[in-house]
């Protein structure tokens, strides 16, 4: 079994918390971790959702993509980031090929549940996944899908870019979106659409909506740790923020991320991309 989370007289947060976020107009602020000390940290700051991404295979194993993360190493760094948390709900992201059956994707999510402590899998994919979201949640696993920029695809897209910004490209989006909410999806993640867009399956969802690059109108937010420190090397996406700069300490930039995405303040108009 995974470790429990350190004791706390603060509840942890569920999935009916976001719903009930949602609907009465409160942005949820998440972010990544992949070990117990920044979790603990991300925790303190109150951060709400914490994922741990196979974003881990660029900015923790220093490798090109996100293609060559596997569900053990998905568990190994979930079972680390549960003992750092006592508020904040634990997502851990499902990894390249890990759901492409339905024995496959049962078999990850159980590993991912009861043996890193998750409360939740993200998986990526448009509504060809609507038989694996149904599969998953009528056996009690809760998941999040993936629409827009899907990293684990990388090789097909030929580099990270926006999608969405073709009207046919989004109209498919915003039916992906219907229907693996329908299949039973308990939230959904844009990432790198055109704000409008986001906006648009927001309104239409039932459920909450988080948004990476997809501008100020998802439910909630999300960013990578790495990012917001300005750790990360490269070429900085244009919604990237860094949080540290002028602070002192990474607990006080992480609360200063809460901070912004609670109020309304990230992201910024500049931080979004227009049709």
């Amino acid at each position: 079994m995974y470790p429990n989370p350190r004791p706390t007289g603060e509840r942890p947060l569920t999935v009916q918390d976001f719903r009930k976020m949602r609907d009465a107009g409160e942005k949820v602020a998440c972010l990544t971790a992949y070990d117990a000390s920044f979790a603990r940290l991300a925790d303190a700051a109150g951060v709400e959702i914490v994922l741990v991404g196979d974003s881990l295979g660029m900015v923790v194993h220093g490798q090109g993509t996100t293609v060559g993360v596997s569900n053990e190493d998905i568990v190994y760094h979930c079972r680390a980031v549960a003992t750092g948390l006592s508020r904040a709900f634990l997502m851990a992201d499902m990894p390249f090929l890990s759901f492409a059956t339905r024995d496959a994707a049962i078999r990850s999510a159980q590993d991912l549940m009861q043996r890193g402590g998750a409360k939740m899998v993200k998986l990526e994919g448009g509504a060809i996944q609507a038989d694996i979201v149904e599969f998953l949640t009528a056996r009690g696993v809760p998941v999040c899908a993936h629409l827009g920029l899907q990293p684990q695809l990388i090789h097909k897209l030929g580099g990270f870019k926006v999608q969405g910004r073709d009207e046919a490209l989004a109209a498919q989006m915003r039916e992906d979106a219907r229907v693996l909410e329908q299949a039973g999806a308990d939230m959904l993640l844009i990432e790198c659409v055109p704000s409008g867009l986001a906006g648009d399956i927001t309104a239409a969802a039932g459920v909450p909506v988080i948004g990476i690059g997809a501008g100020p109108a998802t439910d909630a937010q999300i960013l990578v740790m790495h990012d917001i420190l300005g750790v990360s090397r490269g070429r900085v996406p244009r919604f990237v923020k860094n949080y540290l700069s002028g602070r002192d300490d990474i607990e006080a930039a992480m609360r200063a991320y809460v901070e912004e995405v609670k109020s309304g303040a990230y992201p910024a108009p500049e931080h979004g991309f227009g049709d």
